[in-house]
């Protein structure tokens, strides 16, 4: 993971020399690119205690929102035995209530409160688990903001911590298992590094992330894999009135370590996906409706043994 540590750092330094370029503008009435937030999430890719790696947790339309957002993640599985081993279809569902509040200048607060319901069915039956998931805050902190006029660029840099408390149940039955992200929490403390850069022209605006998230052991002695999750999204934002809404169209990726038990490697569970993704966000005074939809283009998780569907969320925000 040392590298992409390093890829997370050039990042920074590329955006802050971009960003110095097209300082000097004119201000406008409306700042719409800070609205534009794409800052993933951070559970494993198989779903645990959060809504994976690259679902976002920050409205296209609104800056500072609270509301709810409902997100579904399908997954098939097989134990790999043998050739002919049955594949198991496992759907991961969350609840969310989510904000990002300001708490002082160019410094914003997000929070996460998540419900999770699991299911999955194999020849042993339907099994079935929920309950109140991982809390995650997340604090950033606005570097840069260029002003610019229609001539230019604008530009946009956050850089910011977070994490993510034991409050969903971890359950040791369940690491055992061909998916041992199959939880509703890790049942650690998990920490987060993230930066988020936009550059906008007229309406049009591509977002570029990085984040990391650093893994704890439990004390069911089991530490999920570090990861690694990036994200560019193109977004058109159109305005009128008290009318609003912005397509997007990009693509998203998660690289994950091992797990460890008891100081041991798990053997399988490191592993990657790659996605692409097709959203929406529609705002009307001070409410917004967003949907958005993911599908895997390559993908190598837990050594082939559990393959990703798809994955799809709704949101019902209101402006604070």
């Amino acid at each position: 993971m040392k590298k992409y540590l390093f890829i997370l750092l050039v990042v920074v330094s590329f955006s802050i020399q971009a960003a110095e370029k097209d300082s000097l503008s004119l201000y406008k009435k409306y700042d719409f690119s800070s609205r534009i937030g794409l800052l993933e999430e951070d559970c494993d890719a198989c779903g645990c205690s959060a809504s994976g790696g690259s679902m976002g947790f920050a409205s296209m339309l609104t800056t500072n929102f609270i509301g709810i957002r409902y997100f579904n993640q399908s997954y098939k599985s097989t134990d790999g035995l043998y050739s002919n081993s049955p594949w198991n279809d496992e759907n991961f569902n969350t609840i969310q209530i989510w904000g990002r509040i300001p708490v002082f200048k160019n410094v914003q607060a997000t929070v996460l409160l998540p419900y999770h319901f699991h299911n999955r069915e194999s020849n042993n039956g339907k099994q079935n688990i929920s309950g109140i998931g991982d809390i995650t805050i997340l604090g950033m902190y606005q570097i840069v903001q260029t002003k610019t006029d229609s001539l230019h660029f604008k530009h946009t840099l956050q850089l910011g911590g977070g994490v993510k408390m034991p409050t969903g149940k971890f359950d040791e039955t369940n690491n055992g298992s061909v998916n041992p992200s199959y939880q509703v929490g890790t049942g650690s403390w998990d920490y987060l590094l993230a930066t988020e850069y936009i550059i906008r022209r007229k309406n049009w605006g591509l977002n570029n992330m990085v984040n990391y998230v650093i893994k704890t052991e439990n004390d069911k002695s089991y530490r999920f894999g570090n990861q690694f999750n990036y994200a560019s999204t193109l977004f058109y934002l159109v305005e009128k009135n008290h009318f609003s809404y912005a397509p997007q169209l990009g693509i998203a990726g998660e690289l994950y370590d091992d797990n460890y038990q008891r100081g041991q490697k798990v053997r399988g569970t490191a592993g990657d996906i790659f996605l692409g993704k097709l959203g929406i966000e529609i705002g009307k005074k001070n409410f917004s409706f967003g949907a958005n939809y993911m599908v895997p283009i390559q993908q190598n998780l837990t050594g082939g043994n559990v393959e990703a569907n798809y994955r799809w969320s709704l949101n019902l925000n209101y402006t604070l």
